[in-house]
């Protein structure tokens, strides 16, 4: 009987793992503290890759090989208390690309100026219904846009219901918390949490999203068999973006992709035919202009 239920508490937890959505390794930076106990962040490390990883995000199930990688750096900028902190957080989030070992970045973004409590061995709780801190609910937001982002990627729109739960976070934040940690709310400016879920349900960027599937499903995913239709997909799909770019100018969304994507453009189209390198180049100088002299280097 005892070894019954230990193969059965062993199926349980070996189905939990299976079942998990995310797989995000968890960094500090620390150089500039200067008075709190840096275990405080040894244990604020292995609680953020607790909560990440071992929360159920959807219904789905997740096979190992399927969990979305992510990376996780806090940078502290400011002690406020010996429990208290400023921080720059930078989320960076991929998935694999079908029939390769290649995986395609899905986000790469610093959010700056984070501000949270955190005490040693302190267990981050996350509730869909009510906020309860400001660390907890920036951590499940970014779990909800990775997750809308890759769904995104494999069904047109796929990613809704993740985007309408990131948009609900935002949403529940009291008006006291928000003030005391920007980024909720659309004073604090772009780019913001709040600007980067609103361009994302926003009706002016549907096509990017449509575009963001026709890149990752109908061209990545197509790239071992057939690199010619990749490229001509992906330059396709990129004309779409720079239509989201004059509809919705200076959207957060845009910089957000050029600076998540912009390498991985340029080393698809290294083998590009001239004319789709000039495409590519005219569009990316126009999304991101600020690296022009980047962009032109593919020519």
């Amino acid at each position: 009987m005892r070894k019954l239920i230990l193969s059965g508490i062993l199926l349980c937890s070996l189905f939990a793992m299976q079942a998990q959505e995310l797989e995000v390794i968890v960094r500090t930076n620390t150089q500039k503290l200067q008075q709190a106990d840096p275990q405080i962040f040894e244990t604020l490390v292995n609680s953020i890759a607790e909560f990440m990883n071992n929360q159920k995000w959807t219904n789905d199930v997740f096979e190992p090989e399927e969990r979305i990688k992510a990376n996780i750096l806090i940078t502290i900028q400011e002690e406020l208390s010996q429990v208290a902190f400023k921080a720059d957080i930078a989320v960076q989030a991929s998935r694999p690309v079908y029939n390769s070992n290649y995986d395609t970045p899905l986000l790469n973004y610093i959010d700056k100026g984070v501000v949270f409590s955190y005490e040693p061995f302190q267990p981050i709780q996350f509730s869909q219904n009510r906020f309860n801190d400001n660390l907890s609910s920036c951590l499940a937001f970014y779990a909800y846009i990775i997750l809308g982002l890759d769904y995104d990627s494999f069904a047109a729109y796929g990613g809704e219901p993740y985007f309408q739960a990131a948009q609900e976070i935002v949403n529940m934040v009291p008006d006291g918390a928000a003030a005391a940690s920007p980024g909720w709310r659309a004073i604090d400016g772009d780019p913001s949490r709040f600007f980067l879920i609103e361009n994302l349900l926003s009706p002016r960027v549907r096509p990017f999203r449509q575009a963001w599937y026709e890149y990752h499903r109908q061209g990545l995913d197509v790239a071992a068999n057939d690199v010619a239709t990749c490229r001509a997909i992906i330059a396709a799909s990129m004309e779409q973006f720079r239509d989201v770019d004059q509809a919705y100018p200076n959207s957060m969304i845009i910089q957000t992709f050029s600076d998540t994507k912009a390498d991985e453009i340029m080393e698809i189209f290294k083998k590009g035919t001239p004319q789709e390198k000039n495409k590519v180049v005219q569009t990316m100088t126009r999304l991101d202009a600020s690296n022009t002299t980047k962009f032109r280097s593919l020519k």
